[in-house]
């Protein structure tokens, strides 16, 4: 047995060594073969690599880089690489005969591409502008309507002698005839073309009347052809016949194509200019007005060359132009004499001018013709007076010379008008140096001239400009608020400029709200840390707040700048306490913004129903008898508890119900105790009309009556303690109607919703039985999810082991192409070696010949 596997041994280790050595060997040794075995079948499962040799699969990996690592290895400094684009060469699915034919077609179609490019073939009908060539290569004209019939096509012999005689001498048909001695002179080339252009226009005007009587004549044959006409087929004309059949009307159906047909098409207009464009022409539009003020302001006059007349060409017969006015003047005879009616004499003095003059002053001060054509003419003009009293000429309606200055007057009525170009300001201060000390509508026209001529598309830095206004405009309407008094018209005015910058620009815009209003509310923090309590900030504020509900949308559910803008409201109801008729003023106009901002959400807002329900106890004369309860700041007994209480019963009796001044929180205090009491009275009507919108909004709330029962409770007293004057008493018990009429929403009651608490059962747990050597207790997704880990990791690996062997494959071609190239060498410096030492040997024999002769 021994013996037998040191035999096989022996054999497995020989017949390797045959094969290196070239010899093919015809069996392999089976001790070699490796295979693959299975302990049983798997159905769906592929097996590699079952049965095989040693050394095949390297052997087959090594002929397989050697035709494609190789290759590209030995090409891979190469750029021409040779590509057959023969039709179908590498297409299996085509015939040979196909293929041919296919080749023979592309051939011919590109070699008639070659040589029709020059080729007009006879039977294509060449056209110019509709007409065919060969018609137009026969010189067959169209004769002219104007043109004689008879001498159609042929030129007069006068005139070809006058066109084609070559020369400004004599025609050649007169120049044989001498002048004798009473003969005429001969007439000079000028004189015989008039003669002959006087000759054509006379036979043109012939002909017109001929071809018009012929006209009339052939219209008055077929009238006379159509009379006969009758007589000749035996029947009556229908004018003569009365018994013939009506035509039938036209039904409705008709009438209406026919209208439609009538009816006028819709004509193409011009496209809409973009956003851009017309910002371009409005700082275009602003630029020359404000050229022109200029100008006016100097007193200069428009430059001559601004005036010069148009192009005239050589051939104008100046046939286009239109008379001013009627110079004519009316000729009678008085006693034998000519009288001619003279002109008023307040046009005396004008000369000859008039109605024109007028309309030429009208132009001179206007800045020339040339800008008449402009949309607004001479619209910077502040009214018809004025331009009629800056347009009078001096000096009795002289015009003056380019170079002359314009009176006096018109210079100062140019100076007084703004400016219709405005730089951005830098700062705020720079934006109050152009608005102060001018009336509203010129504060909105100088803010819209900026805006105008600094629109984002004129330039790159104007957006950047234009962001910083808005915060110029803020800090402006801060400062017009603060004033004393504040000046509320213009503050309203500017909030559409404002509007308009916010919509251009509506992060910059939100940023700048929110630094306001984030430094008004660290302010009102600092003062409650330092004092305990903070008052109402001032109107400034207030007005900010005002702006922010209606540049930014309040019925967002959160909102960057309305949603801090709502904290600060209902931190100035909770923290400001109520100590004077100021205050009282400014937290009504706080609720006032708070229903604003809630309009359209309908949120409801306690801090707004706690303090009408403060204010309405301010004005509260029993205070004994409560059924509320008042929170913070109000105290039920205190110093202001009764701050809104009138007593005088003449006061009470003199009021009337008017608008509540905004100026009151602005600090303006009453003058006498009669109007304190009014301005009390009127604070408590405001809040009355505040309670009655809280009713309309909240209305619908499931909650509304228990809401709004302290405010019933406080209408209840006023009602019945009659210290109110009758107005407010009216719009108390309509507002305590209004809440009564509100429907009731009632919750049914229902059980407490609480989720079942499952009973404890004792299920099995069902753990699927996966195969041997996997993970347990993984999901089929966790399961896919290994199997592509694993299967990428083998992958990667054998990427890596195949990218490797391929390196290794590469660096033994260099190194073999490295010792190839040194074998070269070492071969050819061998043999250079060689041939110099026979060289030196035969030199030095024949030395040694030389010495022993």
């Amino acid at each position: 047995m021994g013996k037998a596997r040191s035999a096989a041994r022996g054999k497995a280790s020989a017949a390797p060594a045959g094969a290196r050595g070239g010899r093919a060997r015809p069996n392999p040794n089976p001790f070699e073969v490796k295979v693959n075995r299975q302990k049983f079948q798997v159905l769906g499962r592929k097996t590699r690599h079952d049965v095989g040799l040693p050394g095949v699969s390297r052997a087959r990996a090594l002929q397989k880089r050697t035709q494609t690592l190789l290759k590209e290895y030995k090409e891979r400094d190469k750029s021409s690489v040779f590509r057959d684009k023969r039709f179908g060469e590498y297409n299996s699915s085509i015939t040979p005969e196909e293929k041919m034919m296919k080749r023979f077609a592309l051939e011919q179609q590109r070699q008639h591409e070659k040589k029709s490019i020059y080729n007009l073939n006879e039977d294509e009908e060449l056209t110019h502008y509709g007409q065919s060539l060969a018609d137009i290569e026969k010189h067959n004209d169209i004769v002219d309507s104007d043109s004689d019939a008879e001498d159609r096509g042929t030129l007069s012999a006068e005139l070809t002698a006058t066109h084609f005689g070559g020369g400004g001498g004599p025609l050649p048909g007169k120049a044989a005839q001498q002048p004798g001695e009473g003969e005429e002179p001969p007439k000079s080339r000028r004189e015989l073309i008039e003669e002959l252009i006087a000759r054509s226009k006379q036979e043109k005007r012939e002909r017109q009347a001929q071809r018009e009587d012929a006209l009339e004549l052939t219209e008055k044959l077929d009238q006379d052809w159509k009379e006969i006409q009758a007589l000749l087929a035996r029947k009556t004309p229908k004018s003569e016949s009365g018994g013939g059949k009506e035509k039938p009307k036209p039904d409705a159906y008709d009438v209406m194509v026919r209208e439609l047909g009538f009816e006028m098409k819709a004509q193409p207009s011009s496209r809409m200019k973009t956003e851009e464009e017309l910002a371009r022409e409005e700082q275009e539009r602003l630029s020359r007005l404000e050229a022109e003020r200029l100008r006016r302001m100097l007193g200069r006059e428009e430059d001559a060359h601004s005036k010069r007349p148009k192009h005239l060409s050589a051939d104008d017969l100046h046939d286009g132009f239109v008379l001013d006015r009627d110079d004519r003047r009316l000729l009678s005879y008085k006693d034998g004499k000519m009288n001619v009616e003279e002109e008023p004499s307040g046009d005396a003095s004008g000369g000859e001018s008039g109605e024109d003059e007028e309309e030429e002053g009208e132009g001179w001060s206007e800045g020339g013709p040339e800008d008449s054509d402009s949309p607004d003419g001479h619209s910077d003009l502040e009214s018809d007076a004025e331009s009629e009293d800056t347009h009078e000429r001096p000096q009795g309606g002289r015009r003056p010379s380019p170079g002359e200055r314009l009176p006096r007057d018109d210079r100062v009525a140019a100076r007084a008008q703004l400016p219709y170009t405005f730089a951005v300001p830098e700062s705020c201060e720079e934006l109050k140096s152009l608005l102060s000390g001018k009336s509203t509508e010129d504060q909105l026209l100088v803010v819209e001239r900026i805006q105008k001529c600094n629109h984002p598309s004129l330039a790159v830095g104007n957006k950047a400009k234009l962001e910083k206004l808005f915060g110029f405009l803020l800090e402006y309407i801060g400062d017009l608020a603060a004033s004393n008094p504040p000046d509320l018209d213009v503050i309203d005015r500017l909030v559409v400029p404002l509007y308009n910058l916010c919509q251009m620009f509506p992060e910059s815009a939100s940023d700048a709200v929110k630094f306001v209003l984030r430094d008004a509310m660290h302010e009102m923090e600092g003062t409650v840390e330092t004092t305990g309590r903070a008052a109402f900030p001032g109107l400034d504020v207030l007005i900010y707040l005002k702006i922010a509900g209606m540049l930014f949308p309040t019925s967002d559910f959160w909102h960057p700048v309305v949603t801090p803008a709502l904290l600060c409201l209902s931190q100035l109801l909770t923290k400001c306490p109520v100590q004077s008729l100021q205050d009282v003023v400014k937290g009504l106009f706080v609720c006032c913004v708070f229903l604003d901002y809630v309009a359209l959400s309908q949120r409801f807002i306690p801090e707004l129903i706690n303090f009408l329900a403060g204010i309405l106890h301010m004005a509260t004369p029993n205070k004994q008898s409560q059924g509320y309860t008042l929170v913070h700041p109000f105290r039920a007994l205190g110093k202001n508890s009764e701050l809104l209480l009138v007593s005088d019963e003449e006061d009470v009796a003199t009021w009337q119900r008017r608008s509540l001044p905004l100026q009151w929180a602005g600090g303006l205090e009453a003058q006498t105790e009669t109007e304190a009491n009014h301005a009390r009275l009127s604070c408590l009507a405001v809040c009355l009309a505040l309670v009655r919108s809280c009713v309309l909004t909240y209305g619908l709330l499931p909650s509304f009556h228990d809401i709004t029962r302290p405010l019933r409770a406080l209408l209840m007293e006023h009602l019945a303690t009659r210290c109110c004057p009758p107005a407010l008493q009216e719009l108390s018990r309509s507002v305590l109607t209004e809440m009564e009429s509100q429907p009731r929403h009632y919750r049914p009651l229902v059980c407490e919703k609480s989720k079942p608490v499952p009973l404890k059962l004792f299920t099995p747990r069902l753990v699927k039985v996966l195969e041997f050597g996997r993970k347990q207790g993984s999901t089929k997704e966790e399961q896919e999810r290994r199997r592509l880990i694993h299967k990428h990791k083998r992958e990667f690996r054998g990427a890596v082991r195949e990218i490797r062997k391929d390196s290794q494959f590469l660096a033994r071609t260099r190194l073999s192409e490295i010792r190839e190239r040194d074998a070269e060498r070492k071969r050819k410096v061998k043999q250079l070696f060689n041939s110099l030492a026979t060289q030196e040997g035969e030199w030095k024999a024949l030395k040694r010949k030389k010495f022993k002769k």
